[in-house]
């Protein structure tokens, strides 16, 4: 459960490759964290470096929040979908989300998975989703769409979010950069 959503809310990051996404799939995760996601999945090329940047932000800034691969995308959809959760697949080529995101509020379940892609997205994953939800409808970055949804889905919440056992925060200021040692 999330200090945002009444459901616990969790990201499936699929086709991952190893240079290329390294930094997208980054601020998947990064995006996730920041907006009270539990977790991402990631499903694609094995890359460790994504793992250990994002564990070293959680024990720096907070969490609980976890990153793991799995080579097993559309078992894992099954599996949530099976567990009652719903499936939300961000996409461009869905419905707008200003239409469908009354319905997805009135009928989360014990949890959300989240689906983003990269470039190719295998057809399962439009087939599966409860939903397909577009941010809009013209090619957008993966990181965006899932800014937009959780800041909607949470209408604004994630903003007021404490992370437990944080060593650093941020102070907000009008100019420069201030940041707070917390001492953990």
């Amino acid at each position: 459960m999330s200090d945002v959503y009444p459901c616990s809310v969790i990201v499936l990051r699929l086709g991952h490759r190893v240079p290329r996404d390294k930094r997208v799939t980054t601020h998947v995760c990064l995006v996730a964290r920041a907006f009270g996601a539990q977790g991402v999945f990631i499903a694609g090329d094995y890359d460790p470096s994504v793992t250990e940047t994002v564990a070293k932000l959680t024990e720096k800034w907070g969490g609980p929040f976890w990153v793991e691969f799995t080579a097993s995308p559309e078992k894992l959809v099954d599996c949530y979908k099976q567990k009652g959760w719903l499936i939300v697949h961000l996409t461009m080529y869905g419905l707008p989300i200003h239409e469908v995101l009354p319905s997805i509020k009135q009928r989360r379940r014990t949890g959300m998975l989240v689906v983003v892609g990269a470039e190719k997205v295998p057809l399962w994953a439009f087939e599966k989703a409860d939903y397909n939800v577009a941010i809009g409808n013209q090619p957008h970055s993966e990181v965006a769409a899932l800014a937009i949804f959780l800041d909607r889905l949470s209408e604004g919440r994630w903003v007021n979010l404490s992370f437990k056992g944080a060593k650093i925060r941020v102070v907000p200021t009008p100019r420069g950069k201030r940041v707070e040692y917390l001492g953990h």
